[in-house]
């Protein structure tokens, strides 16, 4: 599901608009981006993630190398690559969370 903040703003007018009367054309003509940023938030929300697989791999091949028997990799520095993973997995699911509840309450908004 690809939302774009802007255009979920938009869809928000448009509708704010018909259920007063309004004509779209007004809706067109007084339009002015939101967000001036180049990147949309999907690529963003994407890059996260894709920041916290990595910490997550860091750590999974550390935990391997230790296991093995790599005298480079100590315990300390296993267990810590494991915190900040876990720490990262565990806030991107309350990103999630509020981000899903977010929607929920938008979605049950009536315009």
């Amino acid at each position: 599901m690809d939302i774009k903040t802007n255009s979920l703003y938009a869809q928000m007018q448009s509708m704010q608009l018909e259920a007063t009367g309004n004509r779209m054309s007004n809706l067109e003509n007084n339009i002015t981006p939101v967000n001036q940023s180049t990147s949309d938030f999907g690529s963003m929300l994407k890059q996260a993630v894709n920041a916290v697989n990595d910490v997550q791999q860091e750590a999974k091949e550390k935990r391997n190398a230790f296991e093995m028997g790599d005298r480079s990799v100590t315990l300390a520095d296993t267990m810590i690559t494991a915190s900040k993973a876990g720490i990262a997995f565990d806030a991107t699911v309350q990103i999630r969370n509020k981000f899903v509840e977010a929607y929920k309450e938008i979605m049950s908004m009536q315009v």
